[in-house]
């Protein structure tokens, strides 16, 4: 018979509910950011179907990091279920603005964690969410420069070219 101490979770029940919740959250947005790359292809996005691609699997990056950190705390991670995803864009400029509104629904779910980790004593669930506290900030930033360039460079005529070159500064 199994230790006691070996059958316990070092993790907190309401953390790993929160980040199997979280994993949902990642796999959903791979798939949309395979969309959307999908998208940016079929209408002569190219770079910006490059830099979608990459986004696509830095979230299953992301994924895969608390589906690990569950495992490895002694919790049961959740392979999710990936449904609703938008395949229709009516332009550049609506791609960008979505993808800056679910970042934005991602940092504050990763916050809202972290503040839930906290309050329940979960020192090794709050520290290793650290490192997505930091990346949402540098996901937000990138999008929000992106938007940025797009108005500035204007979406009509050549426009629509350089903001697809453009795009590639953000591509690592």
């Amino acid at each position: 018979m199994k230790d006691i101490a070996r059958q316990s979770m070092s993790i907190k029940v309401e953390s790993m509910d929160l980040l199997n919740g979280q994993i949902k959250i990642e796999a959903h947005a791979s798939a949309t950011y395979l969309a959307m790359a999908s998208w940016c292809e079929q209408n002569g996005f190219f770079t910006s179907a490059k830099f979608f691609f990459k986004q696509a699997e830095e979230e299953r990056e992301h994924m895969m990091k608390i589906f690990n950190f569950l495992v490895d705390t002694g919790g049961n991670p959740i392979s999710p279920e990936v449904t609703d995803i938008n395949h229709d864009y009516s332009s550049i400029t609506d791609i960008f603005e979505s993808t800056l509104e679910h970042e934005v629904k991602v940092t504050k779910s990763i916050h809202n964690i972290v503040k839930k980790a906290r309050q329940a004593g979960d020192i090794a669930t709050e520290r290793f969410l650290d490192w997505f506290v930091m990346e949402q900030v540098e996901e937000e930033n990138t999008i929000r420069d992106i938007l940025d360039m797009i108005e500035v460079t204007g979406t009509e005529g050549v426009g629509l070219q350089m903001i697809d070159n453009q795009v590639a500064n953000w591509i690592e």
